[in-house]
């Protein structure tokens, strides 16, 4: 049986939020204090860890269940299926719908079932779900539906990874210059063609690790809100990931019938480009070989780290042929990974 994604879609929001956008922003430490940096220097330090030039925003009249239903119409055409023959919707996602200056977040009903209405699917036996699992969310859901395919239970899934963190960072801490909002879609479903899913591995990390990434207060002392932020302890991520996150690799590849030299293409999440690079060095050190030039395609450098949606979109872009020097050609052996709140990792050898 072979399980693989027929289709692909992506909403890329059209909103651009340059680096030089933040000059004017107040940002200040954890605890509050100054820092004894302008805003320049602040930024162009930001710039050269992360890589990140400029990022993504969705329009203020948008949702979260908004574009992730764009990118799954997207996917459903190019799948070139019935839409009334999903047999699950399954959504990705940290943050739920939170509107506009809203200080609320809205799950209920689930991202999922807002796709589905949207989509306006008929057929009550399609089940829709959401997934929280943090940034590997999207890799997570194509795990389950290559589970729910070979157990019997489903033929076709629509895995979606969406994301607005534009409406959750908060404008006095300097990370949030990291986070941006896009959706990615993919048809999964068994298949007669060759290739697909071969192997896949997943982690948590929950006994030290657990509250890395976190949803905390302002870092202004003199604003008295309850509203909450996405917060981290960045240093400690690097570290984390850079321990871990190689190993899952190899752990993964080990399960498969493919080496190191036959991966073509590594589809990280694009959370830092700094640690990015470092993982997939110390992934390919550990075969004891270099990294070849053009394995890890990134799209950070313009559309930021939008959470479950960087590996589907990323992977989107370049089978449509959206991202300069990158291809993915029939029969190339690609690896899907990501890293995130949890700590969770995950990662999927795919035979294109």
């Amino acid at each position: 049986m072979n399980i693989k994604i027929t289709g692909t879609g992506s909403y890329i929001p059209q909103g651009v939020e340059k680096n030089e956008d933040f000059y004017s922003h107040e940002f200040l430490n954890a605890d509050g204090s100054i820092i004894n940096h302008p805003n320049e220097v602040i930024i162009d330090k930001f710039q050269a860890i992360t890589g990140i030039q400029e990022r993504r925003y969705i329009k203020s009249e948008l949702l979260n269940s908004d574009i992730a239903f764009y990118a799954a119409e997207k996917a459903i055409v190019d799948a070139k299926i019935d839409k009334e023959t999903l047999d699950y919707i399954i959504v990705a996602h940290n943050y739920g719908d939170v509107k506009h200056n809203s200080d609320q977040s809205d799950t209920v009903p689930s991202i999922a079932s807002r796709v589905k209405h949207l989509l306006q699917i008929k057929n009550p036996k399609c089940v829709g779900y959401d997934l929280l699992f943090g940034c590997p969310g999207w890799i997570e859901g194509v795990i389950q539906a290559n589970a729910f395919i070979k157990a019997g239970i489903a033929k076709r899934c629509l895995v979606i990874g969406s994301e607005t963190l534009s409406r959750v960072i908060d404008k006095h801490d300097r990370d949030s210059m990291i986070y941006s909002d896009g959706a990615g879609a993919a048809v999964i479903e068994q298949t007669t063609d060759d290739g697909g899913i071969i192997a896949h591995e997943s982690a948590t990390f929950a006994l030290d690790e657990a509250h890395f990434i976190y949803f905390g207060e302002t870092n202004h002392p003199e604003v008295i809100s309850q509203r909450k932020y996405i917060k981290m302890y960045g240093r400690k991520i690097y570290e984390f990931a850079l321990n871990n996150v190689p190993l899952a690799l190899k752990a993964c590849l080990e399960k498969s019938v493919y080496t190191i030299k036959d991966v073509k293409k590594i589809l990280i999440h694009q959370a830092n480009e700094k640690m990015d690079e470092a993982i997939v060095k110390r992934f390919y050190k550990l075969h004891d070989m270099q990294m070849p030039e053009g394995v890890m395609p990134m799209t950070i450098n313009k559309l930021g780290n939008s959470s479950v949606a960087t590996v589907p979109t990323l992977y989107d872009m370049i089978l449509k042929g959206e991202l300069e020097n990158q291809e993915i050609n029939k029969g190339d052996i690609i690896i899907f990974a990501s890293v995130g709140a949890g700590m969770n990792i995950n990662a999927i050898v795919y035979k294109h």
